[in-house]
């Protein structure tokens, strides 16, 4: 078992303002974990964490794939998400590049169809659409669970971008609940990207039904 990487240099203040690894965080280690010997064998050089919050799950990816293969580029709208995420490197030996900005917006041009394995844990609760916009506006804790109308006001929108980034044998990781609608998401990626999709892990937490999906190009 590969272990969670050390967090212990994160405080409680610092919690208050960024998203604390739960169970959404596990299920999606477990799911690498449960990859490891493919992606290993992948020889990546770029991986991109879409809003890395704590910087758990690249530093967690780079034990998996080793700290200095590839290229570990982190966004996090957050500016405090980007300085725990760049500690946690630190903290973990990892060189975490943070970008702050939201989803991939600044990176498309540089990154075009040259990542290997993409990796969003995205807000995924459904809310009203007024409630994710001002999080998305504050650039704080909110913007990391507030995700709209049935949960994918903000997955939406990266949809296109994860396309566009995406290299040819590249994986894309995705943190899903049920009332996401995962049929859909599966059956739209395929139409409009080209992209077959498994479901790998799956996990219920409290009132949560937990997904990850793994996609790939089929075309």
């Amino acid at each position: 078992m590969i272990p969670t990487p050390d967090l212990s240099h994160l405080r409680a203040e610092d919690y208050e303002h960024v998203y604390e690894p739960a169970e959404d965080t596990f299920i999606l280690l477990d799911a690498l974990e449960q990859d490891a010997e493919e992606l290993t064998s992948m020889r990546a050089l770029v991986s991109l964490e879409i809003g890395s919050g704590s910087g758990c799950v690249s530093s967690f990816l780079s034990s998996i794939i080793g700290p200095s293969a590839v290229l570990y580029l982190c966004t996090d709208i957050n500016p405090r998400a980007c300085d725990c995420s760049t500690a946690t490197g630190r903290q973990n030996k990892v060189p975490l590049e943070l970008v702050n900005t939201s989803l991939a917006d600044n990176l498309l041009a540089r990154l075009h169809k040259s990542v290997d394995i993409v990796l969003f844990n995205p807000p995924y609760v459904p809310t009203v659409h007024h409630e994710a916009s001002v999080a998305q506006v504050n650039r704080d804790i909110g913007g990391s669970w507030a995700g709209g109308h049935d949960g994918m006001q903000i997955t939406d929108r990266f949809f296109p971008q994860v396309d566009s980034l995406l290299a040819p044998h590249g994986r894309f990781y995705l943190v899903a609940v049920a009332q996401n609608n995962i049929p859909h998401i599966q059956q739209r990626m395929q139409q409009d990207y080209g992209m077959g999709s498994k479901v790998v892990l799956q996990r219920r937490a409290g009132r949560e039904h937990l997904s990850v999906i793994r996609f790939m190009r089929i075309r």
